[in-house]
C-alpha cells in the first residue's frame, strides 16, 4: 500500500457559497514570481551566465526540456497559446534549422552533455511536424542529452490529425506520455469554437497509446465555451469517463478577446453564465470523484494509481511551467519561440515572435525576450506557495529552519489575511503549521495569494484567469 503523506487531506469540500463569494482573478502559479512580472532587463548574457553556473552544487542532477512547436493547421477560437496558423510544413523544417542553433548555443553553454529526466513538446499542434519532423527533433535532443530510462517523455496530440501509425511511432521516438485535447464533444459546441473532432477518432488515438505502451494518457476538458448547458457537459464527461484517460483537466474557459484575437470569433452571448459554469463545475466534480478519480488540485485529477495521485499522497508532489509534475523540482531548459525556462534562482522568457526569435539566432544570440533573478525573498514566497499549491500543507518550522526566519515577524502583514480565510474555514493554522482544509482545496489559487508580494506590491498589466 503506498504510505500517505501525513499532512495530505483525504477529501475536497465543494462549498458553493464560498467559490462565489471569493471567485476573482489571480495566477496559477505554474511559476513564482509568475511570468508577467519578468522584464527586458535580463537578457541573453544573463542566461548565458546562469546555464554556466548550473552545474555548481548540482552535477548530478537531471533536467527537464521543454520543447514549443507553435504550429496549427486550423485554428481553434478559444485557443490562448503562442501559434501560427499555417498548412505548410516546410516552415517546420525551417523552424528544426533555428531549434538546432537554439539547442547547440544551450548545450555548449552548458558546458557537458546534461541527464533529461522529464521532456514536454507543447503547441500550438506538436503533432502538425510530420513523423519524419518528430524523428528529426528527437535525433537531435537525444544526441545533445542523455535521456534517462525512468524520464517522463511527454507530448500534446491532436487526434484529427494524428492516426494510429504515429502514435505507434511516437512510442518508438521515446514518448511515453501523452495528452489528448477533447474540449467538449458536443457537436454544436465544436462548431462554435472550429474545432471538430468525433470520440471515434480520439477513442483510436487513446486506444493506440495504451497499445503501444504509453504509462499515461490525459485529456483536456473546458468548461465555459459557447453554447455548453450543465446536459451537454455532463454527457462529454460521461463519455470521458467511459475512454477511462489517466488523467483529467478540467480548465476554465476565460474569454479575453481584447488579448487573443481568434476569441473575437466567439459570440459573448453564447457563453454560459457564471451560475450555469459553477453548476458545470460542481457536478463535474461530483461524477469525477464518483468514477474514482483523485482531485489533485485547481484543476487536475487522476486516478488512484497514476503516478501524479500517487506523488500527492507522499507530498512528492511538484508544480512548474507545464503544470503539476511527479518529479522533483529541476532546472527546466524553454527551446522555441515564446518558451519559458528556470536555471537555478533565474526564470527566462524567449521572444514570442518568432521573426525576432529567428532574427537573435541569425544574430548568435540566445532568443532571450525577458527573464529575472529571484532574491532571498522570491524564493522563500515560491517554497510556500509550491508547498501550498502541492501538498495542501505548510510546516512553519520547517520553513523558519531552511530560511533562518521568524515566521510571524517575516509575515506579520500576511498573518491577518490567514485568520480571515481560517474563520470562513479554507484553512487552519496554530502558528505550527497551516493546513488547507477540504473546503479550501478549490480555492488554493486565493490561499496561495496571500504570499505573493509582487501581486500585493505591484500591479502589472497582466489579466488573470478566474481562480474557479
Amino acid at each position: 500500500m503506498t504510505p500517505t503523506h501525513p499532512f495530505f487531506p483525504d477529501s475536497c469540500e465543494f462549498d458553493r457559497e464560498l467559490i462565489e463569494r471569493l471567485d476573482c482573478s489571480g495566477p496559477r502559479y505554474t511559476s513564482y514570481p509568475t511570468a508577467d512580472r519578468f522584464t527586458a532587463a535580463f537578457g541573453p548574457d544573463d542566461y548565458l551566465r546562469w546555464l554556466g553556473q548550473h552545474q555548481l552544487g548540482q552535477s548530478n542532477r537531471a533536467i527537464s526540456l521543454y520543447a514549443h512547436l507553435p504550429f496549427c493547421n486550423t485554428v481553434c477560437y478559444y485557443c490562448g497559446c503562442n501559434k501560427i496558423i499555417t498548412k505548410d510544413k516546410s516552415k517546420a523544417d525551417t523552424y528544426l534549422d533555428y531549434l538546432e542553433k537554439e539547442v547547440d548555443a544551450v548545450v555548449a553553454a552548458l558546458g557537458k552533455r546534461e541527464k533529461v529526466i522529464q521532456l514536454h513538446f507543447g503547441g500550438g499542434t506538436p503533432t502538425f511536424l510530420s513523423d519524419a519532423q518528430l524523428e528529426r527533433l528527437m535525433t537531435l535532443l537525444k544526441t545533445r542529452f542523455e535521456f534517462l530510462p525512468e524520464g517522463e517523455y511527454s507530448i500534446e496530440i491532436d487526434p484529427r490529425k494524428v492516426g494510429r501509425d504515429t502514435v505507434f511511432e511516437l512510442a518508438r521516438l521515446g514518448f511515453n506520455r501523452m495528452s489528448v485535447g477533447i474540449q467538449d464533444f458536443d457537436p454544436a459546441v465544436q462548431q462554435a469554437v472550429n474545432r471538430v473532432q468525433s470520440e471515434a477518432e480520439t477513442l483510436e488515438v487513446i486506444e493506440a497509446a495504451r497499445e503501444a505502451g504509453f504509462r499515461s494518457v490525459s485529456v483536456d476538458l473546458i468548461y465555459g465555451l459557447p453554447l455548453q448547458t450543465l446536459d451537454s457537459v455532463m454527457a462529454t464527461l460521461d463519455k470521458v469517463i467511459r475512454i477511462a484517460p489517466d488523467r483529467i483537466a478540467l480548465y476554465n474557459y476565460a474569454h479575453l478577446p481584447t488579448v487573443f484575437m481568434p476569441q473575437r470569433r466567439i459570440n459573448e452571448a453564447d457563453l454560459p453564465s457564471a451560475e450555469t459554469k459553477l453548476d458545470i463545475l460542481q457536478e463535474s466534480v461530483k461524477r469525477l470523484t464518483d468514477a474514482g478519480y483523485v482531485f489533485i488540485g485547481m484543476d487536475h485529477f487522476a486516478k488512484p494509481d497514476d503516478d501524479l495521485a500517487v506523488a500527492l499522497r507522499q507530498g512528492r508532489l511538484q508544480r512548474n511551467f507545464q503544470g503539476y509534475s511527479t518529479h522533483a523540482d529541476c532546472d527546466m531548459i524553454g527551446l522555441g519561440v515564446s518558451s519559458i525556462g528556470k536555471i537555478g534562482p533565474c526564470y527566462t522568457q524567449n521572444h514570442k515572435d518568432i521573426d525576432a526569435y529567428y532574427a537573435a539566432l541569425d544574430e548568435g544570440r540566445l532568443p532571450v525576450m525577458r527573464g529575472m533573478v529571484l532574491d532571498g525573498d522570491d524564493i522563500l514566497r515560491r517554497s510556500i506557495i509550491q508547498s501550498l499549491m502541492c501538498r495542501f500543507a505548510l510546516s512553519v518550522e520547517a520553513t523558519e529552519d531552511v530560511f533562518g526566519i521568524n515566521f510571524a515577524h517575516y509575515f506579520a502583514e500576511e498573518l491577518p489575511k490567514i485568520r480571515e480565510l481560517q474563520a470562513m474555514g479554507l484553512l487552519s493554522f496554530d502558528g505550527d503549521f497551516l493546513m488547507v482544509e477540504p473546503k479550501g482545496r478549490f480555492l488554493i489559487r486565493n490561499i496561495a495569494m496571500i504570499f505573493d508580494k509582487h501581486l500585493r506590491d505591484r500591479q502589472s498589466g497582466a489579466r488573470y484567469s478566474k481562480v474557479i
